[in-house]
């Protein structure tokens, strides 16, 4: 008579060997599922963080004539939205690097004028903010300004501003952006309209008052010895002495943190601030950094539009 077979002690025995594992692995791979999980949180394994980077100046415009020419101006070079090898990082020493008062150390000083009273003119960026400070009311974040007191930059409870310098801010909503995350900011001004730009999604209002320019224009502070002062990244800052249209924006913003200016014609600066801070619109406003760095591990939080 044949034996019966038996098999559940069979099957106890690889359970018990399963649960064996376990315990003795079970730990190394717990640590290294959070180990991934971080790495992803940080950007390593994102798309931005492993495709090629493009070189400082590797596209820019050509002007065969000159500096503030427009006849057969053209781009050159790698110009097709590719993800720049740097940014700029900006970390003052206020007492508040977000809605503190008090000169800041930290900032690209660049000498051109452009618009001002009723002209119309446009200024695109992208920008990273780490963190949002605590503050009472609106606090405003600079990005670019251009006279005493006033230009292009964010409130911390949401909005996107344009404050002019003589008690005539024009102000638009919009969510608060999420730190440690890449936002593309543009103003659009077609007088007396403001086309205000966030991520693509465009706000508007009207404002007859008048605003100052006065050169120079400073990247990351406000103007130089008073207001507040941004903490974070700002690269490819575009600037143009007419009022791009909406199709013109959103095709910016679609091109990523790496695109090309798209109206040469009316260009004034471009600055990539891939590794420097100079012009790279052919009319030579290069800008001169103080105590700003150029870090290529910037692409955690980017996503391409």
């Amino acid at each position: 008579m044949q034996k019966e077979m038996k098999l559940f002690p069979k099957a106890s025995a690889k359970a018990q060997s399963a649960m064996e594992y376990l315990m003795t692995y079970g730990w190394a791979i717990l640590v290294i599922a959070i180990v991934l999980a971080a790495l992803f949180q940080l950007g390593v394994f994102s798309s931005a963080s492993f495709a090629p980077k493009a070189p400082p100046g590797s596209c820019q415009v050509f002007r065969p004539n000159g500096p503030g020419t427009t006849s057969f101006i053209s781009t050159e070079g790698e110009c097709n939205g590719e993800l720049p090898q740097y940014v700029a990082q900006f970390s003052p020493n206020s007492v508040d690097a977000q809605s503190g008062y008090g000169a800041s150390n930290t900032y690209i000083k660049i000498d051109t004028t452009f618009g001002g009273g009723e002209s119309n003119y446009t200024m695109t960026a992208w920008v990273n903010i780490p963190f949002y400070n605590p503050c009472s009311g609106a606090c405003g974040i600079p990005i670019a300004y251009y006279n005493p007191g006033g230009g292009l930059g964010l409130e911390t409870n949401g909005g996107v501003g344009l404050h002019r310098g003589n008690g005539s801010d024009t102000f638009v909503p919009f969510p608060a952006l999420a730190p440690n995350t890449w936002h593309f900011i543009a103003v659009s001004i077609k007088y007396p309209n403001y086309h205000m730009y966030q991520d693509g999604v465009e706000e508007n209002t009207s404002n007859t008052g008048n605003y100052m320019d006065t050169n120079p224009i400073y990247l990351g502070a406000e103007f130089f010895t008073n207001g507040a002062t941004f903490s974070g990244d700002i690269p490819n800052v575009q600037l143009y002495n007419a009022s791009l249209s909406s199709n013109e924006i959103t095709a910016l913003y679609r091109e990523g943190i790496g695109g090309a200016p798209i109206d040469l014609q009316n260009l004034v600066g471009w600055w990539p601030l891939n590794g420097n801070a100079n012009d790279y619109s052919g009319n030579g406003n290069t800008g001169v950094p103080t105590n700003v760095t150029f870090t290529s591990n910037w692409y955690s939080g980017y996503t391409s539009p």
